[in-house]
């Protein structure tokens, strides 16, 4: 599915990721856009990392720097690419945030996530 006019272009996405009991864990992030796909770097021994192997069902929504939620929300399913993709992954987020290409914010632990947008 395409990505929603309220998602595309904007600076911040909240990305919920749900616990094994169902509650949901949200987080805002960075993202890059390609081919209507949205891509998110994350650590692997991250939370939400952690969360997304277990159940890869998420919901997306525009927000703030800060979390504050600021337009409707959309059922997602994420994974985690294969370590071959990340390097045009990255690219997608470094083209969009000019402080993601100073190597402080890169971890060799880092892994990429392709979230696609469900109906």
């Amino acid at each position: 599915m395409l990505v929603p006019p309220e998602i595309k272009g904007q600076k911040y996405i909240d990305l919920a990721s749900l616990r094994k009991d169902g509650s949901a864990v949200h987080t805002p992030v960075w993202f890059g856009e390609k081919d209507d796909k949205l891509y998110v770097m994350t650590r692997s021994d991250s939370g939400k990392y952690k969360r997304i192997r277990n159940n890869p069902r998420i919901r997306v929504a525009p927000c703030t720097i800060r979390g504050k939620i600021t337009g409707p929300d959309f059922a997602a399913n994420a994974r985690v690419l294969p370590p071959e993709d990340w390097p045009w992954a990255g690219k997608t987020i470094k083209g969009k945030y000019w402080l993601a290409r100073i190597p402080f914010f890169w971890s060799k632990q880092n892994v990429y996530l392709e979230i696609e947008i469900t109906p």
